[in-house]
């Protein structure tokens, strides 16, 4: 039996089938994997995230500590309520993880995956001897995603007059504070949205709330393929700890200035740069009837070979894509290995939906 979110009793109490990922009880789906898919894509749904990691950060040596921590600049968050995403390296400039850094009126909120937990904790601490800083890990609050085209829309119907206000006012990747829940415009699924974090003691009321309304519960098998269509990484599969940010599509995180800003992995990450011919993190797309799946060998005629790190059948597009690490000079066409059979793929740019349209 792995840990359990608030929730747990609920999910099983709407037959969902709970699976184990990265040590948590957690709904795969509720019936129908791909249905939950096309309702985040056309109305929206709930997810329970209550599993990921949140940790606030506050003290004097705050900011100066995540500029060190972090590959982006959290400098650039001038105002409470704003966001960004980054990647906290290690010193070889691997992605130890990824994760959202919120400015708040108290300091910082940082929210971390759920199956790095006890490493990024521990690589925090170490990071954070010496230094004015503490940090605060917040166990006692779940979290709860609601994301889809009339995600907003939906939840403010629901919530008291001044949250409703909040969620009207907050634009994307904003996040702000109203009495004790923190509502995040948000998400990992290629639409608008919300994630709220609240006291775990309100979440199941808050769930029954949102499911009787209509606002489907949505699994993580829906919430995998979501985050393919929209080109979003998952942390473990498309990078890790031997992976560099420049070879996962997330060159784009790094804030290289100012230039005296010595963040951790900074000097590896450098010289990756200017040695160039890193792999690049590209989208595939499957013209043939069959399955991308990971790690199946890409091949490059004339220049090489890479792998998928992510592939399913995409529900949207009706076809199967993927996200796959290949050579630098890779162009418009490959070929993907499935059960000894070399069949010819498209490379797109890594993103295939967004906000219910096809990209590609």
């Amino acid at each position: 039996m792995g840990q359990r979110t608030p929730l747990h009793g609920q999910h099983l109490a709407l037959g969902a089938k709970i699976v184990d990922f990265g040590g948590w009880d957690m709904p795969l789906h509720y019936g129908s994997q791909v249905e939950e898919h096309h309702q985040v894509r056309r109305d929206c749904g709930v997810f329970d995230v209550s599993h990921m990691t949140v940790v606030d950060v506050h003290g004097p040596q705050a900011l100066a500590w995540l500029q060190r921590l972090l590959a982006n600049d959290v400098a650039h968050l001038e105002t409470p309520g704003k966001a960004l995403y980054s990647a906290m390296l290690n010193e070889r400039g691997g992605v130890i993880d990824d994760l959202i850094v919120y400015l708040t009126g108290f300091g910082y909120r940082l929210v971390l995956n759920a199956g790095t937990r006890a490493r990024d904790l521990a690589w925090m601490q170490e990071q954070a001897a010496g230094c004015a800083v503490e940090l605060r890990e917040r166990g006692d609050l779940a979290m709860l995603a609601i994301q889809g085209p009339h995600a907003r829309a939906r939840t403010g119907e629901l919530v008291s007059s001044a949250r409703a206000a909040l969620i009207h006012e907050l634009r994307p990747f904003e996040g702000m504070a109203e009495g004790d829940w923190f509502v995040a415009r948000t998400g990992y699924t290629g639409e608008d949205g919300l994630e709220i974090m609240l006291p775990a003691a309100q979440a199941p009321d808050f769930f029954s709330e949102l499911v009787g309304a209509g606002i489907a519960p949505i699994g993580l098998g829906a919430r995998d393929t979501l985050r393919l269509e929209a080109g979003l990484n998952l942390y473990g599969q498309d990078m890790d700890e031997s992976v560099s940010p420049l070879a996962a599509n997330m060159g784009w995180t790094i804030a290289w200035d100012p230039v005296g800003r010595d963040f951790i992995g900074r000097a590896a990450v450098e010289a990756q740069r200017c040695a160039g011919g890193q792999p690049k993190l590209v989208g595939l797309l499957l013209e043939e009837r069959g399955v991308l799946r990971a790690h199946q060998v890409v091949r490059v005629e004339g220049i090489g070979e890479g792998q998928i790190t992510s592939g399913s059948f995409s529900p949207t597009l009706g076809k199967s894509i993927a996200l796959a690490r290949v050579p630098a000079a890779t162009g418009e066409r490959a070929e993907v290995e499935i059960r000894g059979r070399w069949l010819p793929v498209r490379v797109v740019r890594p993103n295939f939906v967004r906000h219910g349209k096809a990209l590609i």
